[in-house]
């Protein structure tokens, strides 16, 4: 810049600045506005930017965006001392399928996931298929105040099965997982449901592994930690088996909420879980309401043995069908009279991480489920037992990026005595941010 047409500007704001120009209120007043305008004249100069001089905005006051997944504040604005966060990850899976009965599910989560009651059943044939998909990518949005011990969190994944087709565009629509607020010791909102230990799941390439032996629910629900103890109020919902059998029916027409109470232990060798659910099950009809009471127990942790684990989990109970193995079995059937009759199930897993090297580690899982069903009242159509067994090698490329090739071996057995058998092998690439 030359320092001749800087000179001036300055020599003029020194003098219109001098206390003993001004003379009276008003003109001071005046004067202070003209250096407050020299003095933005300058600074455009000095930038290069003559452009910049008829703004109305000073430069300085210029605010660059925030970044595109946080939104501005609106009212009321942000607290003192908020912290945003956006985290999740991209995860690609390939997988090949081979199927006995001769066929191959319907296209969706029944193929993309392993879901135990979607594995075909009769048959001598086989049949084979290859998929791939992007449905577990996830995002997190995460805000919280510490001071105030404040959080609202919402995530995200592309697992619902609407929004297009493999044809053209392989399109998916975002699923809500979690929305909930924490305040101190209270949660409000959808989460893992109180009954759920989601610490002691395996790691596994599968979207959740051993399928068959843990409880998976996610639903809205009011919780109350204290410590080690945890207490929930939860969504209620009740599927039933038809009498004689036929498709699942869902009733939503319980009174009361599904309780359940945790006890969580954390010590030097690990972690222990222990939860008691208990729920009414419901069912209106034009002849009237039928009520029945279910319960359910879940024990689960990880014992840490040097850098390996040992996870695994065992669960219980009458009625406990939707919280178990996928909804495999339902809660209750219905009898003759229009009555409930709750399902006696459990399940359980057991999985062993070992690390082989600061890169590469390895899961070797097993799991199962088996439903006692009265086959008079349910006919012979549904599961009575359910397993899998998973064996995995995963490569940790970067702190972020990792690899994953797993063999999966599932079987399905209905009350008839037929059975069937699913053996997949798939690859999966995951980048966490």
């Amino acid at each position: 810049m030359n320092g001749s047409r800087i000179a001036p500007i300055l020599g003029l704001a020194l003098a219109l600045g001098t206390p003993g120009l001004a003379v009276g209120n008003d003109r001071e007043q005046a004067l202070e506005a003209r250096v407050a305008e020299l003095e933005r004249l300058v600074a455009a100069l000095l930038a290069g930017d003559q452009s910049s001089a008829s703004r109305e905005a000073p430069a300085h006051e210029t605010v660059a965006p925030p970044p595109s997944w946080q939104a501005e504040p609106v009212s009321p604005p942000a607290g003192p001392g908020t912290e945003f966060r956006f985290t999740g990850f991209i995860k690609h899976d390939m997988m090949l399928s081979r199927y006995s009965g001769g066929r191959v599910p319907a296209q969706g989560v029944l193929r993309d996931f392993h879901v135990p009651a979607a594995v075909p059943v009769g048959g001598e044939a086989s049949a084979t298929d290859f998929d791939s998909h992007t449905r577990e990518s996830r995002f997190i949005f995460d805000v919280t105040r510490p001071r105030e011990d404040l959080q609202a969190f919402l995530e995200f994944d592309f697992s619902a099965n609407t929004g297009g087709d493999e044809r053209l565009t392989n399109a998916t629509s975002p699923n809500v997982r979690q929305a909930f607020l924490r305040w101190r010791g209270l949660l409000a909102g959808q989460a893992w449901t109180t009954f759920f230990n989601v610490g002691a799941l395996p790691e596994n390439v599968d979207f959740i592994g051993p399928s068959e032996g843990t409880i998976f629910v996610r639903q809205p629900q009011l919780r109350y930690t204290r410590g080690p103890w945890q207490i929930a109020v939860e969504n209620p919902e009740t599927t039933l088996t038809p009498f004689g059998g036929g498709a699942r029916l869902v009733t939503d027409t319980a009174r009361v909420p599904d309780m359940v109470m945790r006890y969580n232990l954390t010590a030097d060798w690990g972690h222990l879980s222990m939860a008691v659910l208990g729920r009414e099950l419901g069912l209106d009809t034009p002849e009237g309401r039928e009520r029945q009471f279910a319960w359910g127990l879940s024990a689960s942790g990880r014992i840490d043995l040097g850098q390996n684990d040992l996870r695994w989990m065992l669960s219980g109970g009458p009625g406990i069908g939707r919280y178990l193995g996928l909804n495999t079995a339902n809660d209750a059937v219905i009898g003759p009279n229009g009555q409930l009759e709750t399902i006696d199930a459990w399940g359980g897993f057991l999985s062993y991480r070992h690390i082989w090297n600061p890169r590469w580690r390895s899961n070797f899982t097993v799991s199962m489920f088996r439903a006692d069903h009265d086959t008079a009242l349910a006919g012979t159509a549904v599961t009575r037992t359910a397993e899998s067994a998973h064996v995995n090698l995963i490569y940790q490329a970067t702190a972020d990026l990792r690899f994953g090739l797993e063999y999966i071996h599932a079987r399905r057995e209905i009350e008839s005595g037929a059975t069937g058998r699913m053996n997949r092998l798939q690859f999966a690439t995951t980048l966490g941010f």
